[in-house]
Parts: C-alpha cells; structure tokens; sequence
C-alpha cells in the first residue's frame, strides 16, 4: 500500500511540477515567434468556435498544437538529466554502481539529428515518426525503456488543454517596446528546467 501511495505522489507530483514548467516554455516561445503564436491560436478558435468548455476529448483536434508542444519539448526537456545503470557506449564500459547523467537537453539540440537544431520551428514534426515515447533516442524529453516518466500521459492532457485554454480565451502579447527576441529564456536547473526569470513581462486581453 505504501509502495503504490509513493508511486503516485511521485507521479502526481512529478507531472504537476513538468507540466506547470513545459506550458511556461511553450508560452515563452509562442511569444517569441509570433507566426506560429498566430497559427496555433486560430487552430484552437476555428476549432472551438462557438464553444464554451473545451475538454481532454476536444484537444485531440489540435494538430498544430500537439507539434507545438513536441518542439517545445525538444527545445526545453522537462527532466533535462537523466540518471542510468550499467551499460556499453561505443566500447566504453560503465561499471555498475556508478552515477551516469544524460543529457536530454543536450540531445534535443544535437545538429547531427536536428536541422537548425536551436531554433523553434514546430513543423519540423508534421508528417515524422519521431515521437517521444522512448523509441527514438534523438527525443527523449520523458526518458526511456522501463523508466520512462510514468507520469507522460497526466502531463500532456494538463499541458495541451491549459494551453488550449489561454489561447482560447486570452490574446497573448509582450509588453509595449519589448521585441520577441529580447524575452529571456535562460535556464535554471531544479526538479524540471524552468526559466530564470519566469514568464512575467507578458500581458493578455480577454476575447
């Protein structure tokens, strides 16, 4: 009983905590690339036109959106540093009992797999099969094999129906005089990647 009570305060907590950092980086880069900020807002208006309430069914029609969140996830690994066991890299034996760190954050960017590896272009995953579901070790935002994040499927349906939630309602802008690419988003390491500063230079009007 106690086993299954930690397991679930590890995904509860664990998703709340990924969650609440991944929809701040999406609306960090929305803000910085006001042309997917636009398609992805009339994705979510076009959709819901005339709806009030928009559940966990509703958002599986957000194509565009989904792309969104998957570079953003590519960009900004919410477990940026994974730890392993025992294993073989290229002839290089890691013993066991030793502490090895993977660098997610680090691999999402790699330009051996990703083409303009540092910018933020969601349509580089329309009609690809790199997912993020542990298969392709070029994404790996959730981890892999038996230790992936047991909390994937929670932190999705919180992430994309917020996030379908403040486009729908709220046109999102920056502040008088700050241009897209003056927003910071340096990085700070806790238990996800979370930005320095902290989307607060932003303002919204309601529709």
């Amino acid at each position: 009983m106690y086993a299954t009570r930690g397991h679930e305060c590890d995904v509860f907590a664990g998703a709340s905590e990924t969650s609440a950092s991944t929809i701040e980086w999406v609306m960090s880069e929305l803000l910085r690339n006001p042309r997917v900020m636009a398609k992805a807002l009339n994705e979510v208006r076009q959709t819901f036109e005339g709806t009030r309430n928009i559940d966990e069914i509703d958002i599986q029609k957000l194509d565009y959106l989904k792309l969104v969140v998957k570079e953003t996830l590519r960009l900004h690994a919410p477990g940026c540093l994974y730890p392993r066991e025992k294993c073989e890299i290229n002839g290089y034996e890691i013993p066991s009992n030793t502490k090895v760190i993977i660098n997610a954050w680090a691999i999402g960017r790699d330009p051996t797999y990703w083409i303009d590896a540092d910018c933020f272009h969601p349509e580089r995953f329309q009609g690809s099969s790199v997912d993020f579901k542990g298969t392709n070790f070029e994404f790996i935002p959730f981890g892999s094999g038996r230790r992936i994040c047991p909390g994937i499927s929670f932190a999705l349906a919180n992430v994309e129906l917020v996030l379908s939630q403040l486009l729908y309602h709220f046109t999102w802008k920056l502040p008088f005089k700050i241009n897209p690419e003056e927003l910071d988003t340096s990085e700070s390491l806790g238990l996800s990647c979370r930005g320095n500063q902290g989307l607060t230079h932003t303002t919204a009007e309601g529709d």
